[in-house]
């Protein structure tokens, strides 16, 4: 119900009840203002787009906790939300009204993350798709009715050409690093799995008698040092990856000298006991193995997935194979990563294109009249 009345000082009151039956009121100078008004909002209850003016106030921080605490992020993302939200975004709108928030301060704040908080690119990408996330949902909410960080302009990335791991660095890397974890690393060159697959395997995942290993969870770290059993990274990712003969022998060994008690044994432990920590892992035995290898300062576990991704285009592996091998989403993010990798074609354009307007030379010669 709305209405509009003229006011004894001559301004024109215009009045709603929202869903909630609260009453809302503003003033205007002209009636036509007034109606106008009344009619945008009539508009917003009738097509579901409506937004309590009073939601608008809640200060961010208070939103962004509310969002936070509801999100079924895994560990690892939650701590990496948390800290985004602590360090760069609640020092600028902790108190600030949601609805206060406009696109020119989320400009200024983006620009903020590179030049005030020296964050590289793609960091201050993932920092802004936390916040994008807090006012998404908040729109949804019907917190506010337009989404400030909808135009924003992110830095770009520059592109980095992967320099994949050479078959005599995984060999040698494979022979410094622990006894314990020499299958680990032969197995995630084999087979392209992500460090938390590997770390995720239990006997049940491996067959060795058909030569298959089954991604079907992973682990991740939580904090102090704890460790979080949960499914792979997408749905895309639960995969069967075929086990080459190095990956088979490799994996043979390492039960010969660390047996599995039962199917949810997990095929790599902690030195302690009980499936690997990643930090343990990467200062106790990654590092000081690259380091004795000869292997670039920064090199991580991953590495070895794109050592088998290399070795599958290099064999004229497809795109398609490639990207469900290594558990894509999709064929343009395999494409987005290891494009470089794939054998230059340059020549093969050029005899592409002569050889058709070669074949259309012979095609156009006059043909002669042997009656003549």
């Amino acid at each position: 119900m709305a209405n509009i009345q003229k006011r004894f000082n001559g301004k024109w009151r215009a009045r709603y009840r929202d869903l909630d039956g609260k009453e809302h009121a503003r003033h205007f100078d002209r009636k036509i203002d007034a109606q106008r008004w009344i009619d945008e909002v009539t508009a917003s209850l009738v097509t579901g787009q409506y937004v309590d003016p009073r939601s608008a106030k809640k200060p961010f921080k208070e939103y962004a906790e509310e969002w936070r605490g509801i999100q079924p992020h895994r560990p690892s993302t939650a701590k990496a939300v948390a800290q985004h939200l602590r360090c760069y975004v609640y020092p600028a709108w902790e108190k600030r009204a949601l609805g206060a928030i406009k696109p020119g301060d989320v400009q200024s704040w983006v620009t903020g993350l590179t030049t005030t908080h020296g964050l590289a690119a793609s960091t201050s990408r993932t920092v802004f798709n936390t916040v994008n996330a807090v006012f998404r949902a908040a729109v949804r909410d019907r917190m506010i009715p337009h989404n400030p960080c909808a135009e924003a302009k992110l830095p770009s990335v520059p592109r980095r050409k992967i320099v994949p791991l050479a078959v005599e660095q995984v060999r040698t890397l494979s022979e410094e690093i622990p006894a314990r974890y020499k299958g680990l690393v032969l197995l995630g060159a084999a087979t392209g799995l992500r460090p938390g697959e590997l770390f995720g395997l239990q006997l049940r995942h491996v067959d060795l008698l058909h030569a298959t290993v089954s991604v079907e969870q992973q682990i991740q770290q939580t904090a102090k040092h704890g460790v979080y059993v949960c499914p792979p990274k997408t749905a895309r990712s639960h995969r069967t990856v075929p086990l080459p003969r190095i990956a088979v022998d490799a994996m043979k060994a390492h039960l010969r000298d660390s047996p599995a008690d039962g199917p949810q044994s997990w095929i790599f432990t902690a030195p302690q006991g009980g499936p690997v920590v990643y930090t343990h892992f990467m200062d106790g035995s990654w590092r000081p193995a690259c380091a004795k290898a000869g292997i670039p300062k920064g090199t991580g576990p991953h590495a070895l997935r794109h050592h088998y991704a290399s070795l599958l285009i290099k064999h004229g592996e497809s795109v398609k194979t490639v990207s469900e091998r290594l558990g894509h989403t999709n064929a343009a993010m395999t494409l987005n990563i290891h494009t470089h990798l794939w054998p230059d074609s340059e020549e093969r354009t050029r005899a592409a294109v002569d050889k058709a307007y070669a074949d259309q030379s012979v095609d156009a010669q006059p043909q002669v009249d042997e009656a003549a």
